[in-house]
């Protein structure tokens, strides 16, 4: 089990939540248009990653944080699927890609800072 002071939980929910904050808007704004918010998404959650690595001390370069990202993304492929389906209706597929975004990215953020703090 991982062991994070209070500072540094502290430190982790407020990297964490407005990377997600930040996904969601990203996704909800693009949802009609397929796979394209993975591009604006990608980078927030990078410099989550290494904003995450910063407050355990662990220095990440650029391919590191690329390298923790995928392997923490690689189970969320269902998000593809979803974007697909449902992306394209107004509204409802704003909400729903919004929702998504920010859900895997809060697990992406958490996973990791849980992975530094048993570093």
């Amino acid at each position: 089990m991982a062991y994070m002071t209070p500072d540094q939980e502290a430190k982790c929910h407020g990297i964490i939540h407005s990377a997600s904050v930040a996904a969601a808007g990203i996704g909800a704004g693009l949802a009609q248009i397929p796979v394209s918010d993975n591009a604006l998404i990608t980078p927030i959650q990078l410099a989550m990653t290494i904003s995450l690595g910063a407050v355990f001390g662990v220095e990440l370069t650029k391919s590191a944080a690329q390298a923790s990202v995928a392997s923490a993304t690689a189970a969320t492929v269902g998000r593809g699927f979803s974007q697909v389906l449902v992306g394209w209706i107004p509204i409802i597929g704003n909400v729903i890609n919004a929702t998504t975004a920010a859900t895997i990215t809060e697990a992406i953020g958490w996973l990791l800072a849980n992975e530094f703090a048993e570093q």
